[in-house]
C-alpha cells in the first residue's frame, strides 16, 4: 500500500486555495491594467496577442514559463533517478535549440505577417480552406495530448502525494485557470507566468540547495560517494554507472524529447502568440535569452534530487525505508516527494504541491487563450460570421476558454482511465504532431512549396510515422498495446518518420507540380477591427497607413519620408500600427505597415537569429554532449565542477526572468503604481 505523503486536505486546501488567489490576483491586475495602462482586455487584439506590445523582460519570463513544465523539474529528476547524470543534460539541450528555432521564425513572422493572431491564420491565407483544416486538426490534436497529458501527470503526482482521488485532481486544478484566463486572455496568462516563474524558481533553487547541502547528503563529495556506494547498475550505461555520459537509454529519450517538445512547441499557437505579443525590438533577445538560462531547470534540479534518491533510497533516512520506488511511481514523478519529504520534512513537500500547480496552470492557461483563438478565429470568424465584430469576437473567445477547460478535465479523466501515462504520451505525441512542422517552417520561409505539397506532405508523414510506429512496436513484442507502444525504440523511430519524411513529401511534390507564392499576400491579414479600440497602443505606435498613402499621393517622397510628414517620429522599432483593412485592395497596392528602419532592423534581427540558432545547435546537441559520450565515470572533482555549474546557471534564469522584467517594466510599474496612490488620495 503506497504511503500517502500528505494528508488530503493539504492537496484540497493548496489546489482551491491557490486557485482562488490567482483568481483575484488577476482580476485586481486586468483592472490596473484597464484604468491605468489604457489594456483593455474587453478587446481582442488585447485579448488574444496583448496588442503586440509586451517587452523584452515579460516576454522572457513568460517564454521561460512555457518552457518550465512540470516535466522539466519533477520529471527530469525521476528519469535521472532511472538512467543517471546523463539524462538531465540531454533534457535541458533539448529545451535549447527549440527557443532558439522559435526566435528565428517569430521574428520573420514579424516581417511576413505583422497582424497575425494564431499560425493557422498564416495556413489559411497562402494555402485555402483545406489546408486550414487539416492544420487546424494538427494543431488541436497537438494541444489536446499536450495539455491533456500534462494534467493528468500533475493529478497523478497530486494523488501519489496526497491520497486525493484522481479525478478531482483533474477536475480541480484547471478549474480556477479558466476564470482569470477568460477574464484577462493573454497578457493575464503573462502575467500569472511571471508570478509562476517567480515562485518556481525561487522554490527549485530552495529545494536543490536544501538537498545538497543536507547532513545526509553531505554536498558535492557526499553525493558523489553515496552514489558510487549503492552499487546500482543501469543496463545501457558504461559500466551500468549512474555517473557517466555514456547512457543509450539517455541518449534515446533525449532525442525522443527533442521531437516531442519541437512538435509541442511549433504546432502549438500558444508559442506563436507569445512572439506575436512581443515588440518587434523584443522578439529576438527574449527568446536568445531564455535559450540559454533554460539549461538551468533539468541541469541543476534534476541532477541533484535524482541522484540524491539514489544516495539514500536504502538507507533508514527514506521516508518509506524499507521500501523503495516502484517502476510506476517512478514514471509517476514521485522521486521528488519523496527526496523532499525524506530530507527536508512536510513543509518542503507543501511546497513542492505549489511548484506543481503553478506549473500545471501556466501550460493550461497558454492552451486555453490558443484554443481559444482557433475557435473564435479560425472557426468562428473565418467559417461562420466573418463580419463579427470584436465584441462578438471576444464572446466566443470567453467561451471557447470555458469549453476548451471543460473538456480537457474529460479527457484527462479519459487518459486515465485508458492507462496512459505520462511516458506513453512523451512517445505517441511526437508521432502524431511532427508531420506538420516542416510544412509549416516552409509555408513562412519557401516561397515554392505548393498547396499540394504542404497537405499531402503532411498527411503521407503521419501515415508514415504511424505505420513505423506500430509495426516497430509489434514486430518487437509481439502484440500493440499501451505497454509496447511506450517502447523506445519504435518511439524513436516513429518520431523521426513523422519529423523528416513530409519535407521529403513537400519538396519533391512543389518541385513536380511547381508555383510561386507572393509573400504580400500575408499581409492582408489585418488587425479585428473595432471602434471600441480607439485606445488601443497600436494606434499610437506609427501613424496611420491613410495618412502615409495622402502623403505618397501629394509628392514624390520616398515611404520613409512619408512617414517624416505625417508629423510622427520614427521609433526604430514601433508595434505595428492600425491600418485599413488590407483584405479589400489590389494586391500592388498593399502597403507593409513598418517603415523601412524598422524592416531594416528585423532583417538584421533575422539574420542574427539564424546565426545563433546555428550556434546553439552546434554547442547543445554536438559539442557539449558528445564528445562526453565514451567509456568514461566523472571524477569526484569534475562532479563537483559539473553540480556548480548548473547552480550558477540557476541563479542566472533568476536574474534574467526574475530580476530583469522587474526592471525592464519599471515605467508601467511606476505609472500603475502612481496611479493607484492618486486615487487612494481622492478616497480620502
Amino acid at each position: 500500500m503506497a504511503v500517502e505523503l500528505l494528508t488530503q486536505a493539504d492537496g484540497y486546501g493548496i489546489i482551491i486555495g491557490l486557485s482562488v488567489l490567482f483568481c483575484l490576483i488577476i482580476l485586481g491586475a486586468v483592472r490596473i491594467q484597464k484604468l491605468y495602462l489604457s489594456e483593455d482586455s474587453d478587446q481582442s487584439e488585447m485579448f488574444m496577442v496583448a496588442n503586440r506590445s509586451v517587452g523584452t523582460g515579460l516576454t522572457a519570463s513568460a517564454v521561460f514559463s512555457s518552457w518550465m513544465w512540470i516535466n522539466e523539474s519533477v520529471f527530469s529528476a525521476a528519469y535521472a533517478y532511472k538512467w543517471g547524470i546523463a539524462l538531465p543534460i540531454w533534457w535541458a539541450t533539448g529545451l535549447s535549440f527549440q527557443i532558439a528555432l522559435m526566435a528565428m521564425l517569430g521574428i520573420v513572422a514579424k516581417l511576413r505577417i505583422p497582424y497575425a493572431h494564431t499560425s493557422l491564420e498564416i495556413i489559411k491565407m497562402r494555402y485555402g480552406r483545406y489546408a486550414h483544416w487539416l492544420f487546424i486538426l494538427l494543431n488541436l490534436a497537438n494541444n489536446i495530448f499536450g495539455c491533456g497529458s500534462m494534467i493528468l501527470a500533475g493529478a497523478q503526482l497530486v494523488t501519489g502525494m496526497t491520497g486525493m482521488h484522481v479525478i478531482a485532481a483533474c477536475i480541480l486544478i484547471p478549474a480556477g485557470v479558466v476564470t482569470y484566463t477568460a477574464v484577462g486572455g493573454l497578457k493575464a496568462t503573462f502575467l500569472t507566468d511571471f508570478l509562476h516563474t517567480t515562485v518556481a524558481l525561487i522554490l527549485l533553487i530552495y529545494f536543490s540547495l536544501a538537498v545538497l547541502t543536507n547532513e545526509h547528503i553531505g554536498g558535492f563529495s557526499g553525493l558523489y560517494e553515496r552514489v558510487k556506494a549503492t552499487n546500482d547498475y543501469i543496463p545501457g550505461n558504461y559500466e551500468g554507472s549512474l555517473l557517466t555520459m555514456k547512457s543509450k537509454s539517455s541518449v534515446l529519450f533525449g532525442l525522443v524529447l527533442k521531437f516531442g517538445n519541437l512538435a509541442l512547441v511549433l504546432m502549438d499557437t500558444a508559442f506563436w502568440q507569445k512572439s506575436f505579443a512581443s515588440e518587434v525590438h523584443s522578439t529576438v533577445p527574449a527568446y536568445g535569452l531564455v535559450s540559454v538560462v533554460i539549461l538551468a531547470i533539468p541541469w541543476c534540479t534534476g541532477t541533484i534530487i535524482g541522484l540524491s534518491a539514489r544516495a539514500i533510497e536504502k538507507t533508514p533516512i527514506w521516508f518509506d525505508y524499507p521500501n523503495t520506488l516502484t517502476t510506476t511511481q517512478v514514471n509517476s514523478g514521485l522521486v521528488m516527494p519523496y527526496v523532499l519529504r525524506s530530507l527536508l520534512g512536510k513543509g518542503a513537500t507543501n511546497g513542492l504541491l505549489v511548484l506543481i500547480f503553478m506549473a500545471i496552470t501556466s501550460t493550461v492557461s497558454s492552451s486555453m487563450i490558443a484554443v481559444s483563438s482557433i475557435i473564435s478565429l479560425d472557426f468562428f470568424r473565418t467559417y461562420i460570421n466573418p463580419r463579427a465584430s470584436d465584441r462578438r469576437t471576444l464572446q466566443v473567445s470567453h467561451w471557447g476558454v470555458f469549453f476548451h477547460g471543460c473538456f480537457m478535465a474529460g479527457f484527462a479523466i479519459m487518459l486515465e482511465y485508458a492507462g496512459a501515462t505520462n511516458n506513453w504520451s512523451t512517445y505517441f505525441r511526437p508521432i502524431i504532431s511532427c508531420p506538420g512542422i516542416l510544412p509549416l517552417i516552409l509555408t513562412l520561409l519557401w516561397s515554392r512549396q505548393t498547396k499540394l505539397g504542404a497537405i499531402l506532405g503532411a498527411i503521407l508523414g503521419l501515415f508514415s510515422g504511424l505505420a513505423t510506429w506500430l509495426s516497430l512496436s509489434w514486430y518487437w513484442s509481439g502484440a500493440i498495446n499501451i505497454q509496447t507502444t511506450q517502447d523506445q525504440v519504435p518511439g524513436l523511430y516513429g518520431s523521426v518518420v513523422s519529423f523528416f519524411s513530409p519535407a521529403v513529401y513537400s519538396v519533391i511534390i512543389s518541385l513536380v507540380w511547381p508555383s510561386r507564392f507572393d509573400w504580400r499576400e500575408l499581409l492582408r491579414i489585418d488587425l479585428i477591427e473595432d471602434e471600441s479600440q480607439s485606445n488601443s497602443s497600436l494606434q499610437s505606435k506609427a501613424p496611420s497607413s491613410e495618412a502615409i498613402s495622402e502623403t505618397l499621393r501629394t509628392g514624390n517622397v520616398s515611404e520613409k519620408e512619408a512617414y517624416l510628414t505625417s508629423g510622427e517620429k520614427i521609433s526604430p522599432t514601433p508595434s505595428p500600427p492600425r491600418t485599413q483593412s488590407n483584405a479589400q485592395i489590389p494586391l500592388d497596392d498593399v502597403v507593409h505597415p513598418f517603415d523601412e528602419e524598422t524592416i531594416r532592423h528585423i532583417k538584421k534581427w533575422f539574420k542574427i537569429a539564424c546565426i545563433y540558432f546555428v550556434v546553439n545547435v552546434l554547442i547543445t546537441i554536438v559539442l557539449w554532449p558528445l564528445p562526453l559520450y565514451r567509456d568514461w565515470i566523472f571524477t569526484k572533482s569534475f562532479f563537483g565542477g559539473w553540480i556548480t555549474m548548473a547552480i550558477i546557471w540557476h541563479f542566472a534564469a533568476i536574474f534574467a526572468v526574475i530580476v530583469y522584467p522587474i526592471y525592464d517594466g519599471r515605467q508601467e510599474i511606476a505609472r500603475a503604481v502612481c496611479g493607484m496612490a492618486k486615487e487612494m488620495k481622492r478616497w480620502r
